[in-house]
């Protein structure tokens, strides 16, 4: 089933073929026509389900089809529970809406950083991601109004109950208008999730995903334990020592993928960044070059990374660890493909120890970490 079939307009199904999205996860193929039908939404998914894109793309759908927001109150509002998935969210949104007709302008607002930036961001935005807390504090310095939302989407609201944000959220909930489309995605339904979907949806849609298991016994996983300052040099050593003709570098950030790129293009190896922050024919050449094996290594951010499929991929390397254990699987997943053995090296600095042993745990497979302290890596 491809996207133009979903009820998407042409320059969506456009920009989604441009991030090399070839068809949708199941998710997708029943949330977007049922979003896009005005109906609420309750779904139950893990993180790199797809999820994500299921919500964005049928609320830039909609937005395509009503005028643009009054200056500050924003038309769409999307609560998620930490300041990473914020800017994770954000990004999708600004990647699928960037060539559209109407421009919609969406911002991320989270806590830990400077108010007044994203006080002053919120001119003409009209789709906000936030964290609850921060939302509550631009709602207290009225830089923004919730009366004209017409759609709420709950993002990982399982989580952002454990986190404790039930009080905010039911503050935020006061401040909504009744008559809207709201969209929550939960790992779980457990009785607080019941709750909600009690209290908030109405006649909801439901959608429950179950994962199919990644078969990793194909993969060779491999960890190095490495001090913070070494892991740049390490990553060269690895590189040029093992004779890497092709590896997908994975980093938690645009500018970390940036900064790899260029300590790695300063030591003779050739390497480009995959990131929603280049332009789109810069992210196509540098797929083109990577899956012809013409450049040797690709940097990515795991939100470009979806629309990166590739047969026979032989080297994967973590530089630094996602968020979720379902984010690593699906990273190393791109390797071992199609029968192919391949190999998946993580890069752990000890603040990462603790994390990487969660992700372990949960993927039921050990994995050999290797001391690095005595490994020579001057000139790297």
């Amino acid at each position: 089933m491809p996207f133009s079939s979903l009820g998407l307009s042409k320059p969506l199904v456009k920009a989604v073929a441009a991030q090399s999205y070839t068809k949708p996860y199941p998710i997708q193929q029943e949330a977007i026509p049922a979003i896009l039908q005005g109906r609420d939404i309750l779904g139950i998914a893990q993180t790199g389900s797809g999820k994500t894109a299921s919500f964005v793309l049928p609320i830039l759908e909609l937005f395509q089809r009503k005028p643009a927001a009054r200056n500050r109150f924003v038309k769409a509002l999307v609560l998620v529970p930490t300041r990473e998935l914020a800017v994770q969210v954000a990004d999708v949104f600004q990647v699928f809406s960037a060539k559209l007709p109407r421009p919609v302008k969406t911002l991320a607002v989270y806590g830990g950083v400077s108010i007044n930036p994203q006080m002053m961001g919120l001119r003409d935005v009209e789709i906000v991601v936030a964290t609850p807390g921060r939302l509550l504090d631009l709602m207290s310095a009225n830089a923004l109004q919730l009366s004209d939302v017409d759609i709420l989407v709950l993002d990982e609201a399982d989580k952002m109950l454990d986190l404790g944000f039930e009080e905010e959220m039911e503050r935020i909930f006061d401040r909504l208008p009744r008559n809207r489309q709201t969209i929550l995605f939960s790992a779980t339904l457990g009785d607080a999730i019941q709750d909600i979907n009690a209290s908030l949806l109405r006649n909801p849609v439901k959608i429950e995903v179950v994962e199919e298991e990644q078969n990793l016994d194909l993969i060779k996983q491999i960890a190095y334990r490495v001090d913070a300052e070494r892991k740049g040099p390490l990553l060269r050593y690895l590189i040029k020592s093992g004779q890497m003709k092709q590896v997908l570098v994975f980093v938690s950030s645009t500018r970390s993928a940036d900064n790899v790129v260029v300590k790695l293009t300063k030591n003779g190896i050739q390497a480009a960044a995959i990131h929603s922050g280049r332009t789109q024919g810069a992210r196509t050449d540098a797929l083109t070059k990577f899956k012809a094996g013409k450049l040797a290594v690709l940097v990515a951010t795991d939100l470009i990374s979806r629309g990166i499929d590739i047969q026979l991929l032989p080297h994967v390397i973590n530089f630094e660890l996602p968020r979720s254990p379902k984010d690593y699987i699906h990273r190393i997943g791109r390797t071992g493909r199609a029968e192919a053995e391949g190999e998946a090296i993580s890069l752990i600095c000890p603040e990462d120890e603790h994390h990487f042993k969660i992700i372990q745990k949960k993927m039921g497979k050990r994995v050999e970490i290797i001391e690095t302290a005595e490994l020579d890596l001057m000139g790297y």
